[in-house]
């Protein structure tokens, strides 16, 4: 009998799309108050520094909040679990768009963010669990589509919706956007779904004492992270270093937001297979485009290339890493892959983190033509970790 029918009576095509769906309200909702810090300033009467946490707040929030709740949620029927997430997910939204004071509106991130990364987590392993073994990676980059769509359509819109009415609109927006993958998940997520194994606290120490786990996650955060250490200045360096206008910019990261999509796609197409040697190809390859950014930084035409080169690697090697994470829990924890599941989604906020931390020291103090070579150099850690796991698995 064909894995799906087994599993589900749902298309697994069905299931994937209302994942996709909610991943995008998620994905929208987790760098939109970037556009919205102006506004913030101004209602609540603070400093944009103090703004700014809205920003790092939501991922500390991820951070903590993935293996939390994985705990928390461990025996909790799947279906029933991504509707809860998606109802949380809704009211931290609703809170934020109604927010009589900065306290409040932080509440409601917190709220949001705690949605964001219990729904990765989990997604990633449902979307994995209603294909084939062999299109597993290629499953999770579909749902991570919406995430990567989010970030090309979702915060800009929600940003233009903030400019043209109010900050609260834009809250209110994501909100509906929930509604409507809550309604996605209530119909198209199956019933009959396999609990994870139970999990505890002791699980978080079992995963990070495994080395090759241990090494896995490292990778994500240095191999994944390296990029934001360019992309999270993006704007500037079109603007300042390439000299295009702010009208050619918006069309520029519409395009990007474009070729982070196509790459997303095959990186989850050549990770179905040999995820290792694939994930080593995708860092090279992006190592390799930073490198050449560094020289293109100020060129018009040939720099625009090599950024949309950089969005094409960008999130490549996403469900690769997602994957093997899974694949390593499977063999070594099999009791903790949701667990191992919900630390490497702790491992991209933290790689987001550091590379955009290290990307704002160097801004600062060195200027932009610092932060290609910088970023570089933190992809090849990875490369470095992910040659060291080849061995290892050896």
């Amino acid at each position: 009998m064909d894995v799906n029918t087994k599993k589900a009576s749902i298309a697994p095509g069905l299931t994937l799309l209302a994942l996709a769906i909610s991943a995008f309200a998620i994905g929208s909702t987790e760098f939109i108050s970037v556009g919205l810090i102006p506004m913030l300033v101004k209602s609540f009467g603070i400093t944009v520094s103090q703004a700014g946490l809205t920003v790092s707040i939501y991922a500390l929030g991820i951070v903590v909040g993935a293996p939390l709740l994985t705990i928390l949620s461990n025996r909790i029927n799947r279906k029933t679990l991504m509707i809860l997430i998606m109802l949380l997910f809704i009211i931290g939204n609703v809170m934020d768009a109604v927010a009589p004071t900065f306290t409040i509106l932080l509440i409601g991130r917190v709220f949001a963010a705690f949605a964001h990364g219990i729904f990765m987590t989990v997604s990633s392993i449902i979307a994995a669990d209603v294909v084939a073994p062999n299109k597993r990676a290629s499953a999770i980059a579909i749902m991570f589509t919406g995430l990567t769509v989010a970030t090309v359509t979702g915060v800009p819109l929600g940003t233009f919706i903030g400019q043209i009415t109010n900050w609260h609109m834009t809250f209110l927006f994501i909100s509906v956007i929930g509604v409507i993958g809550l309604i996605a998940n209530a119909i198209l997520v199956p019933n009959n779904l396999p609990l994870p194994a139970k999990t505890n606290a002791l699980g978080i120490l079992r995963v990070l004492k495994n080395p090759q786990l241990l090494v896995a996650l490292l990778i994500t955060v240095f191999g994944y992270g390296g990029t934001f250490v360019v992309y999270t200045y993006l704007s500037p360096i079109l603007e300042q270093s390439m000299h295009w206008s702010a009208g050619a910019v918006v069309v520029i990261l519409i395009i990007y937001g474009l070729m982070v999509a196509v790459g997303n796609t095959i990186g989850g197409r050549l990770a179905n297979q040999k995820t290792l040697p694939a994930l080593l190809a995708m860092f090279i390859g992006l190592a390799a485009v930073l490198l050449i950014l560094q020289f293109t930084l100020k060129l018009h035409w040939l720099g625009l290339i090599t950024v949309l080169l950089m969005g094409l690697f960008a999130f490549m090697n996403v469900p690769g890493l997602q994957l093997y994470i899974m694949k390593l829990a499977e063999k070594f924890t099999p009791n903790d892959v949701t667990m191992a599941s919900a630390l490497n989604i702790s491992a991209f906020n933290v790689g987001i983190a550091l590379g955009s931390r290290v990307g704002g020291y160097l801004f600062e103090q060195f200027g932009i033509t610092t932060t290609p070579i910088s970023g570089a150099m933190m992809v090849g850690v990875g490369i470095i970790l992910t040659w060291l796991l080849i061995k290892m698995k050896k």
